[in-house]
């Protein structure tokens, strides 16, 4: 499934039945796997990226464009994440 020079990145748990080494080493292909850590690593993670000013570019919605999202990730015009906004919930219909 990779094209010539591809990289095939695990996360998380690996794979229970993983790929042949020889479909990897055909058209120079990589393989690179990274656990998701637990909370000691994640905590760690975040206090660092806290002190460093580390963010994620994000497009902050409210959860009432719930749909406006959806159709905009349908015809691929999200530049960064998404992020719905839901402390709009509890707010009476307008």
């Amino acid at each position: 499934m990779l094209d010539l020079d591809g990289t095939l990145c695990v996360l998380g748990n690996p794979l229970l039945d993983g790929p042949k080494l020889w479909a990897l080493s055909a058209g120079r292909k990589k393989l690179t796997s990274s656990g998701t850590g637990g909370l000691t690593q994640t905590e760690a993670m975040l206090r660092f990226c806290a002190a460093h000013g580390i963010t994620a570019d994000i497009e902050l919605l409210p959860s009432s464009q719930v749909e406006t999202a959806l159709d905009r990730l349908a015809a691929g015009d999200v530049h960064y994440r998404f992020v719905l906004d839901m402390s709009d919930l509890d707010q009476p219909a307008a």
